[in-house]
């Protein structure tokens, strides 16, 4: 037994130092974590303390790896120790990578995030701000990767060529024709020509009208009135026309168009329809010093087509937004149907006539 001893005292003697080494650095990572996160809570209400934890998991799983790297120079023979210890140095620099990028992204984030706030706070707009946080979180991450690529010699010749400057502008070309980078790219024209921002009411088609929530780098996030969240690429979006209620000037100008038959009297529903327009509570004036001079009405009735079997009298009606318009228009049109049948007017639907013939034999 002492002999064994004695062979083996210093093996065991640096698997006990190991072991412990690793057991205090978990402790002491649990220890911070905890502390980390009460400081956060404190300062940030009830805001999840994501990056904190993201961080003590990758430190307790580079702890654990080193320790059973540093564990195995116990089994491998003397002319491996070279190899195992540049897994344990490549090991370390990978974990030490990956947390300094976590943290930077972290910090960039948290720091637009701020800004943002007090842009919005300041009623100014935010969507430039929200486009860059994603732009340099992805930037950061980018780099990150690069870093952490030179720890392999096959690829450390890549990293370096996108490190100086020329290598990027390939990856951008290369990659420009990829779905991903497409809508990067589209992304970016969003921002800089601004066709709409963040909080615009938008209108894609007739069943897609919502308000933006968010630009991402990939995507457009669009909020509907049935309060579901549309995403849609850029790339898409950045093709489509749109209608944007909110660039400029909100206000707006909605028809209400109604088919009325040719034996209804025309004068006496331009009327009602002009009275339930005034009287409307979203009516918003529009009309010039000069137009209020000229006599012109609050709002315009006229008869804009002889169909097939109605006359279509359509009513210029303002309102401050499309929200607002919107409603308007529903209960115009409730309101209205409901004066035109106590006031005789008549609505037309289609008629089918069907003829039957006798067969005589």
């Amino acid at each position: 037994m002492t002999e064994f001893w004695n062979n083996y005292q210093d093996t065991f003697i640096y698997a006990v130092i190991v072991i412990a080494v690793v057991l205090l650095l978990l402790f002491f990572t649990n220890l911070l974590n905890r502390w980390l996160i009460r400081k956060a809570k404190k300062k940030f209400g009830k805001e999840d303390p994501t990056t904190i934890r993201l961080v003590t998991r990758v430190l307790k799983t580079l702890w654990v790896l080193l320790g059973i790297i540093a564990f195995s120079f116990i089994f491998i023979p003397k002319e491996k120790y070279k190899v195992a210890t540049k897994n344990f140095e490549t090991t370390l620099y990978l974990g030490i990578v990956l947390i300094v990028t976590i943290l930077t992204a972290s910090i960039v984030e948290a720091l637009f995030n701020r800004t943002i706030k007090k842009i919005t706070s300041q009623g100014s707009d935010p969507t430039s701000y929200r486009f860059l946080r994603y732009l340099s979180v992805f930037a950061v991450y980018f780099l990150g990767l690069i870093l952490a690529s030179l720890a392999f010699p096959g690829l450390r010749g890549i990293a370096k060529t996108a490190i100086g400057g020329a290598g990027i502008i390939a990856v951008i070309i290369g990659v420009a024709s990829q779905e991903a980078l497409a809508n990067l790219v589209s992304g970016l024209f969003i921002i800089s020509f601004k066709p709409f921002r963040v909080g615009d009411v938008i209108k894609i088609t007739d069943t897609l009208v919502g308000t933006v929530t968010d630009i991402t780098l990939r995507h457009t996030v669009i909020r509907n009135y049935q309060n579901k969240m549309i995403v849609i690429p850029n790339a898409i979006i950045n093709k489509e026309k749109l209608t944007n209620y909110d660039l400029e000037e909100k206000k707006i100008c909605q028809w209400i168009e109604i088919g009325i038959s040719y034996d209804s009297d025309i004068d006496l529903a331009k009327k009602i329809m002009k009275e339930e327009c005034e009287s409307h509570p979203n009516i918003f004036d529009n009309r010039s010093n000069q137009d209020l001079r000229n006599g012109v009405p609050l709002v315009i009735v006229r008869v804009t087509n002889l169909g097939d079997s109605s006359v279509t009298i359509r009513a210029w009606a303002w309102a401050w937004d499309f929200a607002s318009a919107f409603v308007m228009k529903c209960e115009l049109y409730e309101s209205i149907k409901k004066r035109f049948d106590a006031e005789g007017i008549e609505i037309p639907f289609p008629h089918r006539t069907l003829v039957f013939k006798n067969n005589k034999t």
